[in-house]
């Protein structure tokens, strides 16, 4: 069907390059926390850095192979799970406190989170907020802030 669509789009002179996009992350790409381990207790203001390997950082809205954006995922289900998982595999990761967009290239942020346990995911997502085709997502970690 895609490219049924895409023939289309070509055939009649309209722009393809949003169908045409590939949003599969390379094989073996991995997202991680740099500075933190699961159970980790720490205290306010956070910084959080982020890893990433097999693939590139870039800006969103840019279309490169191979690149994508940080996202973070706190206090919230994992990603693809809970009240809007299958949207936001399908439509884009929402953008409110507990999901925070680094847009810009972004690698790391400080946050401040109150006293309590609290749950980090980094997910990568494409040029317009998706996650990748084959999801590249940090495991869930908890963190005590004291």
């Amino acid at each position: 069907m895609k490219k049924f669509v895409f023939g289309l789009c070509f055939a009649i002179g309209l722009p393809t390059t949003a169908i045409a996009q590939d949003n599969t992350a390379p094989d073996g790409a991995k997202v991680y926390f740099i500075n933190l381990e699961d159970g980790a207790t720490v205290s306010s203001p956070v910084t959080v850095l982020f890893g990433l390997e097999g693939m590139g950082v870039a800006p969103a809205g840019t279309e490169k192979e191979g690149t994508g954006h940080h996202h973070l995922l706190i206090n919230r289900p994992p990603l693809g799970e809970g009240e809007e998982g299958a949207d936001e595999l399908q439509y884009g990761i929402l953008a409110d406190d507990n999901h925070i967009h680094f847009g810009g290239g972004q690698t790391q942020v400080t946050l401040d989170l109150p006293d309590g346990t609290h749950t980090l995911q980094l997910v990568m997502g494409d040029l317009n907020h998706v996650p990748h085709a084959n999801p590249v997502t940090s495991d869930v970690i908890s963190i005590v802030v004291e």
